[in-house]
């Protein structure tokens, strides 16, 4: 199973806001199951490295951070043809309609998001944290 994780959920765990952190950081461990690859896009590792360091202030702490998330996901690319992709997909978010090209192009099973409204539009599937945990439990672990 290929996930694309949204900023959100990233951020949920990197910054360990409640109520959020738990669902979130139990999300980035499936990939221990050895059945699960989880990505985020280029583009959200900028985003993570803005918003981390307005709250943290800390350039090294947050450096540590990315590190060691990048040691959890891979890194999917935002080419200029996702970009093309989400432009003509006109949304009221760009951001979400790059991830959402970019989950079309690595051809993920789903994203993985603390907004699903924001992917309404969607021809993918759209999970919150707590509900591909349940749906991943019940139909995938071993």
């Amino acid at each position: 199973m290929k996930l694309l994780i949204d900023t959100n959920v990233v951020l949920d765990v990197l910054l360990k806001r409640a109520p959020f952190y738990t669902a979130a950081a139990d999300v980035l461990r499936l990939v221990e199951q050895g059945n699960i690859m989880e990505y985020v896009s280029a583009s959200t590792i900028t985003d993570i490295y803005y918003i981390a360091s307005r709250q943290i202030k800390d350039r090294a702490v947050v450096k540590d951070l990315l590190g060691r998330l990048l040691k959890v996901v891979s890194i999917a690319a935002v080419t200029e043809q996702e970009i093309k992709c989400a432009l003509d997909l006109d949304w009221l978010d760009f951001e979400d309609s790059v991830q959402y090209a970019v989950s079309q192009a690595g051809e993920m099973d789903g994203i993985v998001t603390r907004n699903p409204d924001d992917y309404k539009y969607a021809g993918v599937n759209i999970w919150l944290p707590e509900d591909l945990l349940e749906t991943y439990f019940r139909n995938f672990a071993t």
